[in-house]
C-alpha cells in the first residue's frame, strides 16, 4: 500500500475550514468522532530508522496495529505495510522488511506518542473515501508515560481522490493559516534533532565541474549501492517498480555495475578494500540471478506467442509452460529470501554502506578525473572492441558463430558499457554520445542472449514432458521464433556497432 499525505502546522486556537469548496460535485464532507490513538516507535539507540525516514509502530488499537513504512522518491509519498501482532511481539516479516536500515542493531521502544485526532473524510456520492483531513493534538511520552512534548499538527491523506484534490484542500488550508504542506513524520518531531541527522548511508550527489577521480568513483559507488538498498525491501515484498521493470532486476544490476566499476576503477580502490566486496555482489547476484532469469522468460513467453497473431500458438499449452516457470521462479525467490535473512548478507550491508560513505582510495584518485579516467575506459573498450592483448570481442564475431561466444561479447559489452557510463557525466560530449550509442548495442546482445536462453528452455520443458504433445508442438513454434529472433539480432549488429565504434565517438580513450 502507497500513503500519500501532507502535514501542516498550526497556531493555538486554529480552526479547521469549511472543507466544502474542495469536494467534487455530488460528494461531500463527513466528520468522524474524536479518536485517541497510543502508537509506540521502535528504532535503534542511534534511531537509524528515523534518520532514513523510516518507521516501526505499533498502535493500540489498530486492527492490524504493526506498521512498517518505508520513503519514496516523492515527499510524503511512503509504503505502508502492516501486520497483526502483540504489543511484545515485533513482526519478524517486518523487521526484516527494514534490514538494510537497522542492519542488526536491536529495535527498542524509542517514542511513545498519544494523539488526539478529530477527522473528516471527503466523500463521494458512493460513500467512497477520497481523502481524509485531519487535525491531530499530539503528546509525546516518556517509558514512565510522563508527557515529553506536545505539538500540534493538520494531515490531508490521500484514499481514493485524485492529485488535484489533495492540491484544493491545501489551498484551503493554507488560506486559514496552516503553514508547512512538507512532510515531517510523527515520531521524527517527537524525537526531535536527534532524529532529523544524517543517515548512514550516505546519498549521491551531482558532480562538481571538475572533479577529481576520487569523486567520481565515490559517486559511482553511492549511487549503486543505493540502487540495491533501496530496493531490498521492495525485493522482500515482491512489489513491482515502475511499470515494466521488477526489484529483483534493480538489485541485480546495482550488484553487476558496482562490481564492474570497482573492476574499471581498479588503480583508483585499494585492492584489499575492493576485492572481497566484489566477491560478496557476485555472491548476491548469483542468489538474485535465477529469480530474475525466471521473470525474463516469463515476460518473453507471452510476447514470444503472441508475436504472431496470424498464426497463433496454442494458449493453453503457453499456459502450462508458464506454470512451470511460475514454479521455477517461486523457488528461486525462495532461495532469494533466504540469501537475504543470512549473516553474509547483513555483513554486505554494513560493508556497503560503509563503502558509499567512504570508498578505500589509492593516491592515484586525487588527480583529475579528466586525465585519470579515460585511460581506464580504455581497457574494457579495448576488450570488447578486439584490440586489446586478449583473444575476443567483437572483432571475433562470426554470424554463423555460437551462441556462447556471443554472450562472451554480450558480458564485455556490459563491462565496457558500464565503465563508459560512470565517467560520461564528467567527460560529456563524446563519451556520452558512446554511452548512448554502447546502450544500443548491449540492447542488441541482450536480445540475442535472452532469445537463445527462452529457445533452449522451450525445448527442454517439452522433452522433461514427453507425453505431452501439444506442448512439445507449441514449444517447437516457440523456439523456431526465439531463433529468428537471433538471426535477426545478429543481422542488426554490425551497422549499431559499426555507429558505437566510430572515431569520433571513441578517440577521447586514445
Amino acid at each position: 500500500m502507497v500513503e500519500e499525505e501532507r502535514k501542516f502546522t498550526v497556531e493555538a486556537g486554529w480552526l479547521l475550514p469549511d472543507l466544502s469548496p474542495a469536494v467534487p460535485a455530488s460528494g461531500s464532507v463527513r466528520t468522524l468522532a474524536p479518536a485517541t490513538l497510543v502508537a509506540t516507535y521502535h528504532d535503534t539507540v542511534d534511531l537509524r530508522l528515523a534518520r532514513a525516514g523510516v518507521s516501526l509502530r505499533y498502535r493500540e488499537g489498530d486492527e492490524v496495529p504493526w506498521t512498517v513504512k518505508l520513503p519514496t522518491d516523492s515527499p510524503g509519498v511512503r509504503h505502508e505495510i502492516s501486520r497483526a501482532g502483540p504489543a511484545e511481539e515485533m513482526p519478524t516479516e517486518l523487521v526484516e522488511l527494514v534490514t538494510v536500515f537497522h542492519r542488526g542493531a536491536a529495535l527498542t521502544p524509542a517514542a511513545v506518542v498519544r494523539t488526539v485526532r478529530h477527522a473528516q473524510e471527503i466523500v463521494d456520492e458512493a460513500g467512497r473515501v477520497l481523502a481524509e483531513v485531519v487535525d491531530d493534538e499530539v503528546t509525546v511520552l516518556d517509558a514512565e508515560g510522563a508527557i515529553t512534548g506536545a505539538f500540534r499538527e493538520v494531515e490531508v491523506e490521500r484514499k481514493a481522490g485524485d492529485g488535484a484534490l489533495l492540491d484544493r484542500l491545501t489551498e484551503l488550508l493554507r488560506d486559514a493559516g496552516a503553514r508547512g504542506g512538507d512532510f515531517t513524520p510523527k515520531h521524527v518531531r517527537a524525537l526531535g534533532r536527534a532524529a532529523t541527522a544524517e543517515p548512514d548511508l550516505v546519498a549521491p550527489d551531482e558532480l562538481p565541474a571538475d572533479p577529481s577521480a576520487a569523486t567520481v568513483v565515490t559517486e559511482a559507488v553511492r549511487r549503486e549501492v543505493a540502487r540495491l538498498l533501496v530496493h531490498d525491501p521492495l525485493v522482500r515484498l515482491r512489489a513491482p517498480v515502475g511499470d515494466d521493470d521488477t526489484a529483483v532486476h534493480q538489485m541485480r544490476v546495482a550488484c553487476r555495475r558496482l562490481r564492474s566499476d570497482l573492476k574499471t576503477f581498479g588503480p583508483l580502490v585499494r585492492p584489499a578494500w575492493a576485492r572481497p566486496l566484489r566477491t560478496e555482489l557476485k555472491w548476491l547476484a548469483d542468489a538474485l540471478g535465477a529469480a530474475r532469469d525466471a521473470e525474463v522468460l516469463r515476460e518473453r513467453l507471452r510476447r514470444t506467442a503472441a508475436a504472431d497473431p496470424v498464426s497463433p500458438v496454442d494458449p493453453a499449452a503457453v499456459d502450462r509452460l508458464d506454470a512451470v516457470l511460475a514454479e521455477w521462479q517461486a523457488e528461486a525467490l525462495t532461495r532469494v529470501d533466504e540469501a537475504l535473512r543470512a549473516p553474509r548478507y547483513l555483513a554486505l550491508v554494513d560493508a556497503l554502506v560503509l563503502a558509499a560513505r567512504a570508498p578505500r582510495l589509492t593516491p592515484r584518485a586525487d588527480a583529475p578525473a579528466r586525465r585519470v579516467l579515460p585511460g581506464l575506459v580504455a581497457r574494457p573498450w579495448r576488450r570488447l572492441a578486439g584490440t586489446s592483448k586478449k583473444p575476443g570481442g567483437v572483432a571475433t564475431l562470426h554470424p554463423a558463430g555460437p551462441d556462447e561466444h556471443w554472450h562472451t561479447v554480450r558480458k564485455q559489452g556490459k563491462q565496457a558499457r558500464s565503465a563508459v557510463t560512470a565517467v560520461a557525466p564528467v567527460l560529456g560530449g563524446d563519451a556520452a554520445k558512446l554511452a548512448r550509442a554502447l546502450r544500443k548495442v548491449q540492447n542488441l546482445l541482450g536480445e540475442h542472449q535472452d532469445a537463445a536462453v527462452a529457445a533452449e528452455t522451450w525445448r527442454a520443458v517439452a522433452e522433461a514432458r514427453p507425453d505431452d504433445h501439444q506442448l512439445a508442438m507449441t514449444a517447437g513454434r516457440l523456439l523456431e521464433r526465439e531463433r529468428a529472433a537471433v538471426r535477426r539480432a545478429r543481422a542488426d549488429f554490425p551497422y549499431a556497432w559499426r555507429r558505437a565504434s566510430r572515431r569520433r565517438r571513441t578517440r577521447w580513450l586514445a
